[in-house]
This record gives structure tokens, sequence and C-alpha cells, in this order.
């Protein structure tokens, strides 16, 4: 299940995003990290983001529009040779009524993310596994697996074909 921290506070904490995060750190993720979610360059990318304190791999990529996280982006991890597909949004941050949860995104080893999906903070993704496209992944997946669907559930395992070998 997902790993994260609670932070309590009173009311709407997205009003208190100023207070639990500098302004100018914010504004400097946000220019770098939307840099390179447009950037047509995989190594531009990938400098940005590790510019931000992000940890990528060697060879990861990220598919045009994938975002990381503005507030916390040193919680992601993102392994070698790993693909984030097109417009996914991998998140180390939620704001919530009376509190604020914080928790780290690992994406193993040549893992393959899927489009327009949306990884939730404290998801641990193991070595191998594969997310299908248009998933919520809400909670772990273990190496080698193949997850999808909303919410996230197991549909096979990564290396299996389509024709029954799951």
């Amino acid at each position: 299940m997902r790993n994260f921290t609670v932070h309590k506070c009173d009311g709407n904490s997205l009003l208190l995003w100023r207070k639990i995060r500098n302004p100018l750190r914010v504004a400097f993720n946000f220019m770098l990290i939307y840099a390179a979610r447009y950037s047509p360059s995989l190594r531009l990318k990938n400098a940005l983001y590790r510019a931000c304190g992000a940890k990528i791999g060697k060879g990861a990529a990220f598919g045009l529009g994938a975002v990381l996280d503005i507030f916390f982006p040193e919680l992601i991890e993102v392994g070698e040779e790993s693909i984030i597909g097109f417009n996914t949004a991998l998140l180390a941050h939620e704001f919530l009524q009376g509190e604020y949860r914080t928790g780290r995104v690992q994406i193993g080893k040549r893992v393959m993310v899927g489009a327009n999906c949306t990884i939730l903070p404290g998801i641990k993704i193991g070595d191998g596994a594969s997310v299908s496209a248009m998933s919520l992944v809400n909670r772990d997946i273990p190496a080698g697996q193949k997850w999808g669907g909303i919410p996230i559930r197991r549909i096979g395992f990564a290396g299996s074909r389509a024709r029954g070998k799951d």
C-alpha cells in the first residue's frame, strides 16, 4: 500500500501552500518542469528534472506532456531505462481538507508507464513492471507485473502476451 506522511493543518491545505513550500522554489520548479514537459529533447528533459531534485536514472525517457510534482520533485525517483508515457503525472503530494500528504514515488528500472496515467504519492513500482494507459496508480506494483485500470489492479505479468499467457 501507499507509504506517505500526513501533515495536519486547519482547513483547506491548498490555501497554505506558501507556508508549506517556499514560493520562489515552487516557481523555479514550475519553470523547469514545464519547460521539460514540452521539450522534444529527452536529454534536456532529464537534465531539467534533475535540476529540480528528482532522481532520474540513465536512459529514462519521458513522453511529451509528462509532468512531475512541482512542490516536491525531490521525492520522485525514476529508474534506468524506464519509460513514462505521454501526459502522465507523477505526484508526490496531495492537498486535502485538514491535512496534506507527501510521499516518495519510486519507479524501478525498465518500468513502462503508459499514456495519461496518474501516479499518487507514496507509490513504489518494482523493476520491469508495466502500467497500462489511463491508469490511476493508487497502490504499489510488484516487480515484473502488469497492472492497469481505475483504480489499478493486476492484469498479468509484464513479459506476457495477450494470448492467455498470464
